[in-house]
């Protein structure tokens, strides 16, 4: 899902991408401190990247 296909700005869901050449949980574990600081602070209606 790009996120430009979606006009979540309308509604109540707010989306963090993490992008890594894989969905491998060893991939992905370096992108969860990032994870958790943006948690603290995404509104709904944004989409944010995490990653690559």
């Amino acid at each position: 899902m790009s996120k430009y296909q979606q006009n979540l700005q309308l509604s109540s869901v707010a989306v963090i991408v993490m992008v890594a050449s894989s969905n491998r949980l060893p991939n992905l574990i370096p992108l969860i401190p990032d994870v958790r600081n943006i948690l603290a602070q995404i509104s709904p209606g944004q989409v944010i990247e995490v990653g690559q």
